[in-house]
């Protein structure tokens, strides 16, 4: 990954009559990277990248896409920066062979359309206008267009919404080979499987502001809970012995089966105390903390 920046953004800020959308936003996007944007609803994540296409004039802060300004020189960064935005319309009649056509026919040196299309599962569809297109559809649509233009850089704004999820994975391929192919990817979404499978590095932002910036794995490793254990225990156990243990973040109870949330020390502790009690973990299971965990402990307000 190169160390270049194709986009920069430094103290973003950005309001709408009186009422903060944007805060303090800072990073930068390498070229060749899939950077990912998380956050809560709310939490300013269109409005900010709605500022890096040009769609939007901050209030404070700058903006660079390969070095330049995308509202002074919205021309020339429309040429290199492609867009899927999280709501768009098309023509109704328009038909998806036509919208197609008619996107690529805005570049200088298109990409092939019908490999977009078939690539999307869009090539049974060529002869259906828009208005007959299913939500799932018209987001495969919207990506196709997104990338017609052989774009150096593209903004995902919600990538796979309402695609099920054999559509979700064929998606996720397809972003790993534009990746690969030297496309730099700012992508925004809900899916922590997405940002985790996909996302070179990922900013939180919460309130307007940007409050971790990491890899996927560095995300995880901040999480307050790394390690949970459940089991169904064969005997009676106190309740205050697994709180007593190290690292043990919480106990719960419910219809006979209990969860410890800690570390892995606090693993090898319950494990410890099963035995010292002469009790058995019955379908006992040991999961890691994942992005979901995370998002949950660097973002407030979020309810567990």
């Amino acid at each position: 990954m190169s160390t270049t920046h194709m986009m920069e953004v430094n103290g973003l800020r950005k309001a709408y009559g009186g009422r903060t959308a944007v805060a303090d936003v800072s990073f930068a996007v390498a070229e060749g990277e899939i950077f990912g944007i998380l956050g809560p609803n709310g939490a300013g994540k269109t409005t900010t990248v709605e500022c890096v296409e040009g769609l939007r004039v901050p209030d404070a802060g700058t903006v660079r896409v390969a070095g330049l300004d995308p509202v002074a020189d919205h021309d020339k960064v429309t040429r290199l920066l492609g867009a899927q935005l999280q709501q768009s319309e098309l023509q109704p009649k328009l038909t998806v062979r036509e919208a197609l056509e008619l996107y690529a026919s805005f570049h200088p040196r298109p990409a092939d359309w019908r490999t977009l299309a078939e690539r999307l599962g869009l090539t049974d569809h060529l002869t259906a206008r828009y208005a007959t297109l299913s939500g799932g559809q018209k987001q495969r649509l919207s990506i196709a267009l997104a990338l017609i233009g052989n774009p150096k850089a593209v903004v995902l704004d919600e990538l796979t919404t309402g695609l099920d999820p054999r559509a979700r994975r064929e998606t996720w391929a397809l972003i790993e080979d534009v990746r690969d192919s030297g496309v730099t990817v700012l992508l925004v979404t809900h899916f922590m499987e997405e940002a985790q499978r996909l996302c070179d590095r990922i900013a939180v932002i919460d309130k307007g502001r940007v409050a971790a910036l990491d890899t996927p794995a560095g995300l995880i490793r901040r999480a307050t809970v790394s390690t949970v254990i459940s089991f169904t225990p064969s005997g009676p156990l106190d309740d205050r012995e697994l709180t007593a243990l190290p690292h043990a973040a919480s106990v719960q109870t419910q219809e006979g089966r209990v969860v410890v949330e800690g570390t892995d020390e606090t693993v090898n502790a319950v494990i410890s105390l099963l035995a010292r009690h002469r009790i058995t973990a019955h379908q006992l299971r040991v999961t890691e903390a994942s992005l979901d965990d995370a998002f949950l402990d660097l973002t407030t307000g979020a309810d567990r």
